[in-house]
């Protein structure tokens, strides 16, 4: 059965008359129709924006916390439908659909799905986290005292434009917290997966937020643009050149990618063959497709030992059927990704510097076809030279560089690095990489990178990005 999916106007469906089809690439089979919005549509509800917000904070903050905690629930295990009135789809079968349209395993949706569970049952953690600590009912008042200093904040937008990616579902969490902070969301999801945001949504509104705080808008380059320029603030996932193309733009929030890593200190090299765990799981968790998955890990010495010990972990990480229960890889839905990203690496290992070690223990190619996909394969890339290209590069399934740097030149050499885990008990080194502002997720000990907590900032801190501190003085009466 196909489903249609509509465009969401400020929580009302729309069927739209432009429709882009949706299918398997295993089967070949029809999935979804997906309506798909014109700039003019996405405009015109932008008009309706602030009636949109008063809607929402009508509701006191801690209402709309625990609203959203409570469709945690709903989110994970009530039948909800893609059309408003159409057959209710249970929690499994979205699974499948998600699986479907993205390539991912069943068993990785579901720990997607579990991440957004976790976001919406943590809420009031997570509103904590990201305001400091601070009370509730400030963001209804705006103006209060918050442990004897004054304290005033105005919401800078009526709504959040999101512009979201394909490649791993749990990234909507990062969207949810605006809900808590009374500012609506105008969403686009990513091509492959308009399940998610639209199931979030049904399910928030569910549990009872207003449906005007929800707008969805599948559609082309065009569409989003005008997210963008009709919106004061904006959540944006892309490439390198997406991310530098926003640089300059203020009230957007560019997710772009990670270049995440590992760094041994002097001290903790002689432990490596005890961190293998921790190095795997940061990896390959997630099939290797987020940007806190690590690309690189750096180590003052015995670079070569460890690459070639991890090398032998991943190379016996094989593709699976997307329903068994041991998937760890992900398939790529356009079989030209994976030839392009394996091309680009074939091309790099040519410069002289760098050595694939996983191909001393695969005993085949990177790029292979299995199960009714296309798949890349682990691959563990021993980097001699630490200026090589592979040295801090970063690719959409689990790839790692290994590179020796002296622990003193180590933290400068990082470049951005949006989670670094960070294994030492040298207290000048972890003070030297508290400095680099280019760091912005910090993992003290043997964290991977991979492990996420949303009551901390992500890239951007999202309360900042929508609420503004103004300056509050009060007469003092005698």
């Amino acid at each position: 059965m196909a489903f249609e999916v509509p465009i969401l106007r400020l929580g009302r469906d729309y069927a739209s008359l432009d429709l882009r089809e949706a299918g398997c690439p295993r089967t070949g089979g029809l999935l979804a129709r997906v309506g798909l919005a014109n700039p003019g549509l996405v405009r015109r509800d932008a008009r309706e924006a602030a009636s949109a917000a008063a809607a929402l904070r009508s509701m006191p903050t801690a209402e709309r916390i625990a609203r959203c905690e409570a469709a945690a629930a709903i989110f994970a295990e009530a039948a909800l439908p893609v059309t408003a009135g159409g057959p209710a789809v249970p929690f499994d079968e979205y699974l499948a659909q998600v699986s479907a349209t993205t390539g991912l395993p069943l068993t990785l949706c579901r720990e997607h799905a579990g991440k957004l569970e976790r976001a919406l049952s943590g809420m009031g953690r997570i509103v904590c986290g990201l305001t400091r600590g601070l009370a509730p009912e400030h963001l209804d008042r705006m103006v209060g005292e918050e442990r004897g200093v004054p304290v005033a904040f105005h919401p800078t937008t009526d709504t959040l434009a999101v512009l979201l990616p394909s490649n791993a579902p749990g990234v909507n969490a990062l969207w949810l917290p605006a809900l808590a902070l009374g500012v609506p969301v105008a969403l686009k999801p990513g091509q492959a997966d308009p399940w998610t945001p639209l199931r979030l949504a049904r399910a928030l509104m569910a549990a009872g937020l207003p449906a005007a705080a929800f707008s969805l808008y599948p559609g082309e380059h065009d569409a989003g643009q005008a997210l963008l320029d009709a919106h004061a603030r904006a959540m944006v996932f892309g490439d390198a050149a997406t991310v530098s193309a926003l640089a300059g733009r203020p009230g957007i929030q560019a997710h772009g990618p990670g270049w995440s890593k590992v760094l041994l200190g002097d001290d903790a090299v002689a432990d490596w063959p005890e961190l293998l765990d921790m190095l795997e799981t940061s990896v390959v968790s997630g099939a290797g497709r987020s940007c806190i998955n690590a690309s690189t890990i750096v180590l003052p010495r015995d670079a070569d030992a460890l690459a070639d010990a991890l090398a032998r972990r991943l190379a016996a990480i094989t593709p699976r059927a997307f329903d068994d229960p041991g998937a760890r890889l992900a398939g790529f839905v356009d079989p030209r990704l994976p030839e392009a990203i394996d091309d680009a690496i074939a091309r790099a290992l040519a410069t002289p510097g760098a050595e694939d070690v996983t191909a001393r223990h695969r005993p085949g190619p990177r790029l292979v076809t299995a199960h009714g996909q296309r798949f890349l394969l682990p691959t563990v890339v021993r980097c001699h030279d630490p200026e090589h290209p592979l040295a801090r590069q970063e690719y959409l399934f689990p790839f790692v560089a290994v590179v020796e740097v002296p622990t003193a030149r180590a933290p400068a050499w990082l470049g951005p690095t949006l989670s670094l885990t960070l294994v030492t008990a040298d207290a000048e080194l972890v003070l030297a990489i508290a400095r680099r502002p280019e760091i912005d997720r910090l993992n003290l000990g043997r964290v991977p990178t991979s492990r996420v907590d949303h009551g901390q900032p992500h890239q951007g801190n999202l309360f900042e990005l929508l609420w503004r501190r103004r300056a509050l003085q009060r007469e003092v009466v005698a």
